[in-house]
């Protein structure tokens, strides 16, 4: 019972984040652009949803590690990461590249 509050409200303070960098940041969704950005090395942080295909998480991991970037995996599925995003659509790769008014770099 705790256990499930205490995830919902972290689930809820990721969301309240992600929308702040929605408004003042800059990001790229999908997983073509986020491959870009950590080659370039601009990506600050890398947020992956559960359901995305296990060869592409472990890809996008493995660029983050060579470019020093963070992983965050989220805890719900594309469709909610979507959501959280603002988007009409479904979302498995969230790169945020400058974060605006948000704190969520330093926070994950």
């Amino acid at each position: 019972m705790v256990a499930a509050k205490k995830t919902k409200k972290a689930q809820e303070s990721i969301n309240s984040r992600l929308a702040l960098v929605m408004k003042s940041g800059k990001y790229t969704l999908g997983y073509k652009t986020t491959l870009k950005t950590l080659r370039s090395g601009k990506a600050k942080l890398v947020i992956i949803s559960n359901n995305c295909p296990a060869v592409r998480k472990s890809e996008i991991e493995y660029y983050a590690m060579l470019s020093k970037t963070g992983v965050h995996h989220y805890t719900g599925n594309n469709v909610d990461l979507g959501t959280a995003c603002g988007k009409l659509h479904r979302v498995s790769v969230l790169t945020i590249t400058d974060a605006g008014d948000s704190d969520i770099v330093s926070q994950m």
